[in-house]
Order: structure tokens, then sequence, then C-alpha cells
């Protein structure tokens, strides 16, 4: 079932077409990747379902209801930017910013005050958001973004400012609260996160969609009968035919390593089959592109 669905949204600015016939579909529970270079349109269109901005055509809609001003307390939306008020108190700020979603004073502190001993930051209450680094202002707005359990979480950036072990946490939470019911559209320019917590994606370049599905099916899409095997013996000494063509290798500690590239026509099996009487294999896999590879070559053929 889809929780968000925008068909064929349209928007222009004097003489820029921001968003060119873009459609996306977001399964309820899934984290959908919005994926695009700087200037592609992800941002209109993430304005267009905040309903900051509306669309010069296209419509969009909530659980199968057309958007409307009544399913903004059911988004929640962190933005790239900071957007706190850097003399206020961090703790009355986050009042503020809960009781203006709709929660009371005391629900909005019970719920605070359990996040903040999570992120293990209780101690910032009383503090001005200016003393706090660029990671600890991202925190407490994305404490303020899920407090009131939105059902549609829409994350941009979301890692941004963040160290390693920050990061992973935030990872950690946003597992957490899909596995809670949420359904979130993440939009990264990190790769590595959109394989690990992406299920679909959409990527958009130039206003246009020019990829989309679930990312599984795309990197088989776009594999290239690669294989790495992992090998004991003399790298020098391996005999494979005209139907392969080895495209990498190195030696290590105990073992060789090499890339090999099968022509239409031949079978992994086959490959096996002319490997196993020259040397003891140690592992055998099939290279799948990643999604950073992916993106950049789409990107470049559309330019």
């Amino acid at each position: 079932m889809e929780l968000f669905v925008a068909e064929h949204i349209e928007k222009n600015f004097s003489n820029h077409k921001a968003l060119d016939n873009v459609s996306i579909r977001v399964a309820e529970g899934c984290i959908f990747g919005l994926l695009g270079p700087n200037g592609a349109g992800k941002t209109t269109l993430i304005r267009i379902i905040n309903q900051i901005i509306a669309p010069d055509s296209g419509k969009l809609f909530l659980d199968g209801e057309p958007l409307g001003p009544k399913h903004t307390s059911l988004i929640g939306y962190l933005p790239e930017e900071r957007g706190l008020y850097k003399k206020m108190k961090v703790g009355e700020q986050a009042l503020y910013l809960a009781q203006l979603k709709g929660l009371s004073k005391h629900d909005a502190k019970t719920r605070l005050t359990q996040w903040f001993e999570k992120f293990d930051i209780a101690s910032w209450w009383n503090r001005n958001v200016e003393e706090l680094s660029k990671g600890m202002q991202q925190k407490i707005q994305f404490i303020v973004t899920v407090l009131y359990e939105p059902r549609l979480l829409i994350f941009d950036e979301p890692f941004s400012g963040f160290d390693p072990i920050n990061a992973d946490l935030l990872k950690s939470e946003i597992l957490e609260l899909q596995k809670n019911g949420a359904t979130i559209v993440f939009s990264t320019h990190n790769m590595a996160s959109v394989e690990e917590l992406c299920s679909d994606i959409v990527l958009i370049n130039k206003s246009k969609t020019i990829l989309s599905g679930k990312i599984k099916d795309i990197r088989n899409s776009f594999k290239k009968n690669i294989y790495e095997v992992a090998y004991k013996g003399a790298t020098d000494k391996l005999q494979l035919g005209e139907n392969f063509k080895v495209i990498s290798s190195k030696s290590e500690t105990d073992e060789n390593i090499i890339k090999v590239q099968l022509h239409e026509g031949s079978s992994p099996n086959n490959l096996l089959n002319i490997l196993l009487p020259q040397c003891q294999i140690l592992s055998f896999r099939e290279i799948l592109p990643t999604m950073n590879e992916i993106f950049i070559e789409n990107v470049r053929q559309n330019q």
C-alpha cells in the first residue's frame, strides 16, 4: 500500500523549470531515497510535499486523499539548513516547537525528556543553541521532527555535521522509526547510506526523473558480469581463455584476488570449471555496481 504519491509534478520559477513531469510512489513503512545532484529539483519537491509552495500542475496524495492543509500534522520535515533560534535555550525552544505541532506542554516535556536521555543530551537543556555544534543542533532538530510521531518523515541530509558514532546512532533511530510504522523519504548525497537504509529510490536530474525503482533491481540491471575470485596460486600462471577478461588483480599475504569480466555467452560455472584445476579457490562472488557508481553514470549520461 502506498502512503504518499506524487503524479506528474511540474514547477517553474521565472525562466527555470524546477520539476518536469516528476512522479514518485512511496510505499507505507518504507525508507525511500530521493536522490539527485545539486540543483536537480529535490528541494523544490520537498517544499511542495510540505505545502510550502504549490506545484504548477500535477497531483499529490497522502494515504489515498488529495494532499491538503489537514495533512500538515502527519508530515515531519528535517531540513538540511539549521532553523533553530540561536539565543533561545535548547529545552525552551524544543518545548515551543513541540507545542506548535499540537502536543500539550506536559506531553511535550515527557517525550522530550525521554529523547534527551536517549541521545545523552539532558545536560544541554538550559544551554543556548548558539553554544552547540552543528551536529548537536541537528540532534535537537531531529528530536523535534520525530517527537509528535508523524506518519511521513522527510529527512534532508540528516547526517550532515555528524561524526561516525553519532551518524550511526541516527541511522539506528531511523530504522527504529521505520520498525514502528513511520514512512521515510530520505534525501542525501551519501550513496553508502542509501544502500544501507533505502529499499526504493528515485533519481532526479535537471528537473526530470531519470531512474526509479527498488535498489536491488536497479543494481542488478546495471551489473556488468564481473566476478571477484580469491584463490591460492600464482597469478601469472592462470589460463582463462578468450571468454574471460581479467580487469584487475592484486596479491595479499596468503591469497591472490582477481576481478574477471565474463564475455557474452559465458557463465560463472564456466569460469569456475576453468579455475578449479589451476588453483585453490577461497571465495567467488559477483560484483554489483554501487549506487554511487550508478548515480555518477546516470547523471553524466543526462548532462
